[in-house]
């Protein structure tokens, strides 16, 4: 670190940063961070966690390195750091080779402070050979949870991030989530091997501004008749997410009726589409966006005032998640579940299809290892209507995939565009990838994480933020603001 680096700290944050003091758990965390000690940041949504990785990136001589699963988000968190004063840069598959090359010559040249890269980069050799000369600050991982197989965003190339801190020849590592119990808390410190020297800084996760309110419906009509009696466009933007697309759709057209505008994010929209309404949400102060669980990932938006959710979550950690989004400003926001029995099939159908059997995956191996022109030409429709009949629905196939990146038997997902079909295959699956990671078992896990949201949901007599702290090992505490606290 800079001589800058002198405490008290909060003269350095005035000194670099439009702040005048720390919030949540920040200052804690950069002391331990300035100290070169490995840290592990539970910080709830809008505690400013962006702030722990760009105060070392500003005030050190070395490169801090983010390693972030969010693409569509890279560019502008690299203009936030850039409006800061941060010499910062992006590198994924959305960058051309030429501007790849040049930001690889500049990174190793030591000309930024901070780079925001997916996991999956470190595949390729030529951004490998830009940091070798280089001193590695601090090597920041963002959406932390994402390297647990027991969490509820498990990402291939995640669990190879400690293989990655040895060639950076293990700098301090600074891991922040805001969602993760005892349990995935335990499995990032094991897979990042910092589990004997660590500092747990945790952020609490009380959310005083949060309004939380769930409602049985036994119908989609009564649904629709629910969100249509508490959805206020006057204020603020809103979030309503679905597990289904073609419930989606339905609400969708429901709105066009009444005349309410709205926009959709899903996966069966083009990706130019999916970055323009993306866009427009980001920009626009009043925005209702309509969208699947795939939509919010990092979203820095201050002023969302409601989230609806018309199907039951898969688990009380993408639940917390993606409430966590409404609020960021302080200032008060509403959560609403409607939910019914008849959404725990769908949830438990979703479960399935992301945990395809031993048997699935060695034939969707086969598949491309057999047809990989085909597959660079047709994608996962290809795959379903060899497996599936085209069936639209039945997402097993992308899961496989998924799957066999992260045991590195297939090129990533986020690398296909810089790869040619004879470089889809890396090596087959073996005994032993099937031993590591049984999906039966993590089948079961995820069954029982949905029960838990159920009985959540079904909760009539204890606070559901209080019941929430409690599952991630907080002290239980009564909100005074849900549906349960007001009865």
């Amino acid at each position: 670190m800079s001589q800058k680096s002198v405490f008290p700290l909060v003269e350095i944050l005035k000194q670099n940063f439009p702040y005048s003091a720390f919030i949540h758990s920040q200052e804690k965390i950069l002391k331990l961070v300035l100290q070169k000690k490995n840290v592990l940041g539970l910080m709830p949504t809008g505690a400013g966690k962006s702030l722990c990785y760009q105060l070392p990136a500003k005030i050190t001589k070395d490169l801090v390195l983010v390693i972030s699963p969010l693409i569509a988000l890279m560019q502008d968190q690299t203009q936030k750091a850039q409006d800061l004063g941060i010499r910062a840069t992006f590198i994924n598959s959305s960058l051309s080779a030429e501007e790849k090359q040049k930001r690889y010559e500049k990174i190793s040249k030591g000309e930024y402070q901070l780079v925001f890269v997916t996991p999956e980069r470190f595949r390729k050799p030529d951004f490998v050979k830009s940091l070798e000369n280089i001193n590695i600050d601090l090597l920041v991982v963002d959406e932390a949870h994402c390297i647990s197989q027991w969490g509820h965003d498990f990402r291939p190339d995640y669990s190879q991030i400690s293989e990655f801190a040895k060639i950076l020849k293990n700098p301090p590592l600074l891991a922040l989530t805001a969602t993760a119990t005892g349990e995935t808390q335990k499995d990032i410190v094991n897979k990042l091997n910092i589990q004997n020297d660590f500092e747990l800084v945790w952020a609490g996760m009380e959310r005083d501004n949060l309004q939380v309110e769930m409602s049985e419906a036994y119908e989609n009509e009564d649904k629709l008749e629910l969100l249509l009696k508490k959805l206020n466009t006057e204020e603020g933007s809103q979030i309503i997410y679905f597990l289904l697309i073609e419930s989606l759709h339905k609400v969708s057209v429901e709105l066009q009726k009444r005349k309410i505008p709205h926009k959709v994010y899903h996966g069966d929209l083009k990706n130019d589409q999916r970055r323009q309404n993306l866009n427009f949400f980001q920009k626009n102060d009043r925005v209702l966006m309509l969208s699947t669980p795939a939509f919010g990932l990092g979203i820095d938006k201050s002023n969302i005032r409601q989230v609806f959710h018309m199907q039951m979550p898969g688990s009380i950690e993408s639940y917390f998640q993606e409430i966590g989004r409404a609020g960021r400003d302080g200032l008060p926001a509403q959560a609403y579940l409607f939910y019914s029995e008849n959404d725990l099939p769908i949830s438990m159908e979703f479960i399935k299809w992301a945990y395809p059997e031993k048997e699935y995956l060695q034939r969707v191996f086969d598949l491309l290892s057999n047809y990989k022109t085909q597959f660079f030409q047709e994608g996962f429709d290809f795959l379903r209507e060899k497996l599936s009949f085209k069936n639209k629905r039945d997402y097993r196939v992308e899961a496989a995939y998924h799957i066999l990146a992260r045991w590195g038997c297939v090129q990533p997902l986020s690398l296909l565009n810089e790869s040619e079909p004879k470089d889809l295959i890396l090596r087959a699956p073996n005994s032993e990838d099937f031993t590591k990671e049984n999906q039966k078992i993590l089948f079961q896990h995820q069954n029982k994480k949905l029960l838990e949201m159920y009985q959540l949901a079904q909760n009539k007599d204890q606070c559901r933020l209080g019941l929430i702290y409690k599952y991630f090992g907080g002290p239980y505490s009564e909100c005074g603001r849900c549906d349960v606290c007001l009865q």
